[in-house]
């Protein structure tokens, strides 16, 4: 099977995991990430040609800076991608195409072929449901009752952006030409713990909500340091993933200060750039380090401050540690809005309004939802995501 995915860590984490879960089971499985992954061990793997980094973190914020990136990185990035996704596939020639939404020439790549196709959602953006709006839309935290199934327009749309560069690299398919008729897809998987979304009554029968895709890359032993902080009692986990934007001191300092007038601890995860330990919030009850293995540093943490995306907030959830969300983008505000619904988390604190009096006041309400956060992760921890995902692929 020919695996496809493109975005940060929690796009490509679930798709790895998915990906020696199944090797380990005998299929023969080739993956296709973006470059800045690197080569993960034990994974036959190929590169997309794109550097996610480098697409999320556009350097002037204007409309006007935010339509340059556009045009001079994200469509020239998004159509070597697809390209690539394309030549990858042929060249594998697999039984089966699994793919993100992102990868869009992936279901011309299948038709070309002759084999069957799988969509992956990590949120519901591409299955229409009327019991909730679209994740990623401007009206993802809203209810909007009968009108929810349109808000799944927005993401089509999008879509619909990049008609020519999938068009372009129908060169890569045998005989250089498009399909004349696209074929549905067999199954849709979504890698979503129902713990966190129960499954609505309007999905079709074809598709699977999984549970989620857990267990990918932890195999790195942690820091020495990092393993005494997360030891020493009560701490809270900071961590904004790939949200690279501007205020990264800002918002470490109300981290540290929302913590400190309750009496935690903050291990904070820098990432990509989102948070920034500033110097006069340093101290022994303070450590920022690149990144560490959630599965290590959750665990036994009195809560999370996070941004919402929808790996993070399931590691997050699946560990039983309440959570703060504080959403920058995307699907982060429908994951905000929807651990709030389920118990697990406090209202969720727009970034842009993250202040240490905000944050403090979030906490507090964090720190109330311990039991449900708890009980939560024990169900989580006995989802099977990925075996469920590969009886449906196996079934193809």
């Amino acid at each position: 099977m020919m695996l496809l995915t493109a975005g940060s860590r929690g796009d490509v984490e679930p798709f790895l995991a998915l990906a020696r879960h199944a090797a380990a089971q005998g299929h023969e499985v080739r993956l296709g990430l973006p470059d800045d992954v690197g080569t993960p061990p034990g994974v036959d793997t190929v590169g997309l040609d794109v550097d996610f980094r480098r697409l999320l973190a556009a350097p002037d914020r204007t409309p006007w800076g935010i339509a340059r990136h556009l045009r001079g990185e994200v469509r020239p990035a998004m159509r070597r991608m697809l390209a690539a996704a394309v030549e990858a596939t042929v060249a594998f020639a697999p039984e089966v195409v699994v793919h993100h939404p992102l990868i869009l020439s992936a279901p011309m790549a299948a038709d070309a072929l002759g084999v069957p196709r799988v969509l992956v959602e990590l949120a519901p953006v591409a299955t229409p449901s009327s019991q909730f709006p679209a994740a990623g839309g401007p009206t993802a935290t809203r209810d909007l009752g009968r009108h929810n199934r349109a808000t799944y327009a927005v993401p089509r749309a999008a879509a619909r952006v990049f008609d020519a560069d999938v068009a372009r690299a129908a060169a890569r398919l045998p005989g250089g030409r498009r399909p004349a008729s696209r074929t549905p897809s067999r199954a849709t998987l979504m890698a979503v713990s129902p713990q966190l979304l129960p499954r609505p009554r309007d999905w079709p029968p074809h598709v699977h909500l999984t549970g989620s895709w857990h267990g990918a890359s932890r195999t790195a032993p942690v820091d020495a340091v990092v393993a005494e902080f997360v030891h020493g009692g009560g701490h809270v986990v900071a961590s904004f993933g790939s949200m690279a934007v501007g205020g990264a001191e800002a918002r470490a300092r109300a981290v540290v200060t929302g913590a400190r007038a309750h009496g935690l601890r903050v291990l904070l995860l820098t990432g990509w750039g989102g948070l920034a330990l500033p110097d006069d919030c340093r101290g022994p009850d303070v450590l920022a380090v690149p990144s560490a293995p959630f599965d290590t540093v959750l665990p036994g943490a009195a809560l999370a401050v996070h941004h919402g995306g929808a790996g993070t907030t399931h590691d997050v959830a699946r560990a039983g540690v309440p959570a703060v969300v504080v959403p920058v983008t995307a699907d982060q505000p429908f994951w905000g809005a929807q651990l709030h619904r389920r118990g697990v988390a406090a209202r969720p604190v727009p970034v842009r309004r993250l202040t240490a009096e905000v944050l403090t006041r979030a906490i507090t309400d964090a720190l109330a939802c311990q039991e449900r956060a708890a009980e939560v992760g024990a169900a989580m921890r006995q989802e099977d995501g990925l075996g469920a995902a590969l009886d449906v692929l196996a079934s193809l």
